[in-house]
């Protein structure tokens, strides 16, 4: 039987020859992705944990970056509780605060890899798809019961296949991509599905395919996935981790999907998703001009080197406009690092930035650039739901990072090819 890389994956992990979709399986993942949430996950669990302990020290990976440093006594004491349980069962992935977003520093410290299962208390998981893992967001309950046994159930999901061809036009950005084919999917079209990149993707950075991935569940996907190739392979050699550590999971040429779409990345132009939902997207003509009062560059789904080194190129010697806030929020220490070695940091706080630590905080309204109401941030984020940043009576519009730089410059939002010709 031809299988999808879904099927495949988790016909593997469930020691099957083959499975088809709809079908529950039983799976020990490789890794348990958890945040600053993994306190009240383990507080569900203290007496077993007590008695048991965990099934493997190996599975957990814990990365503190939702509310960071601590803005009250309730995160500071969550923050000790973990810190206290990875002390305890001698947990030996613990990202301690400061080192950057989880989905960045699972990829960054080489713990997903080409083939393997992640499972994770965060819905943006699917993040690791951007290498060829199978990774997917589950719920507290799940990872709890998952801290304890080491396994839990899946079901297979149905599989859409999604080629892409010809090339980008010159900024028009991989955000532009994943934002423009959610708009045409729905926030739903992709609900349990585990969706598939194929075709030209080798004009994609493994930034850009994490971008892509990350997004997947905005479609409602279970997971996003790329195929493992030279740009992977290079990638995770970058890294250090050699092609001897890891074995990708291709699927069959004959495999059969649950839908198959075809996209012309020449058509794509800049895109905004406007208030209050991902699958709202507008070409940027709609909403040019639309005042805006905070800019947002950066998070997991657009806080990586190439992009700070695209929003330098644009923002180098200029200012951005009296009524702008502009936010920057490395994905990680070692993004971080490298930018401010690269001189796109000192470029981005001449021209107006204020530099966040790198984490969470913005993004979900949990810490730090909290709107007001009446205020329209414009983010590189992947969600713009109503209260997302803190205030439900604030607006956030998505957008590509030199979108959001060029609109940073004019305090409205700007189509990015204009200020390119001047």
């Amino acid at each position: 039987m031809n299988m999808t890389f879904a099927e495949k994956i988790l016909a593997k992990y469930a020691g099957e020859k083959q499975v088809q979709p709809g079908q529950i399986v039983t799976v020990k993942p490789d890794h348990l992705l958890m945040h600053d949430n993994a306190a009240p996950i383990i507080s569900k669990i203290q007496p077993e944990l007590k008695e048991y302990g965990v099934y493997s020290k190996d599975l957990p990976v814990i990365v503190l970056d939702h509310v960071i440093p601590a803005a009250a006594e309730k995160n500071a004491l969550q923050h000790k509780q973990i810190r206290e349980f990875v002390k305890t069962y001698k947990i030996p992935h613990f990202f301690d605060v400061g080192y950057g977003v989880c989905h960045q520093i699972i990829i960054e410290k080489g713990l997903a890899l080409p083939g393997t299962l992640l499972l994770g208390s965060d819905s943006h998981t699917c993040s690791y798809g951007a290498v060829g893992a199978f990774s997917s967001g589950i719920d507290r309950t799940e990872a709890a019961a998952l801290l304890l046994t080491g396994e839990t159930w899946l079901k297979v999901p149905q599989s859409i296949k999604i080629t892409v061809n010809k090339k980008l036009q010159r900024l028009v950005t991989a955000k532009d991509v994943i934002l423009s084919i959610i708009g045409d999917v729905s926030a739903s079209g992709a609900d349990y599905c585990s969706v598939e990149f194929h075709g030209a993707v080798s004009q994609f950075s493994v930034d850009e395919r994490f971008t892509i991935a990350n997004m997947g569940v905005e479609m409602g996907a279970k997971n996003a996935m790329f195929p493992v190739d030279d740009v992977t392979i290079h990638y995770l050699s970058s890294i250090g981790v050699p092609k001897t550590k890891y074995k990708p999971v291709h699927p069959d040429a004959a495999a059969t999907y649950e839908r198959e779409l075809t996209y012309d990345l020449s058509t794509i132009g800049p895109v905004v998703a406007v208030p209050h939902s991902v699958d709202n997207v507008k070409p940027i003509s709609e909403v040019e001009g639309i005042e805006i009062q905070q800019c947002l560059l950066g998070t997991c789904t657009n806080g990586r080197i190439s992009d700070f080194k695209a929003a330098a190129k644009i923002l180098k010697g200029k200012k951005v406009h009296p009524t702008v806030r502009l936010l920057l929020l490395p994905a990680s220490r070692t993004i971080y690092l490298e930018a401010i070695k690269e001189g796109y940091i000192k470029t981005l706080v001449e021209a107006g930035g204020t530099v966040l630590p790198p984490g969470c905080g913005p993004c979900l309204g949990a810490h730090q650039g909290v709107l007001a109401p009446g205020e329209r941030c414009l983010s590189t984020s992947n969600r713009n739901f109503k209260g997302r940043m803190g205030c439900k009576d604030a607006e956030i519009y998505l957008a590509s990072p030199v979108t959001v730089a060029v609109s940073a410059l004019h305090g409205k939002i700007t189509d990015p090819r204009k200020e390119a010709k001047k």
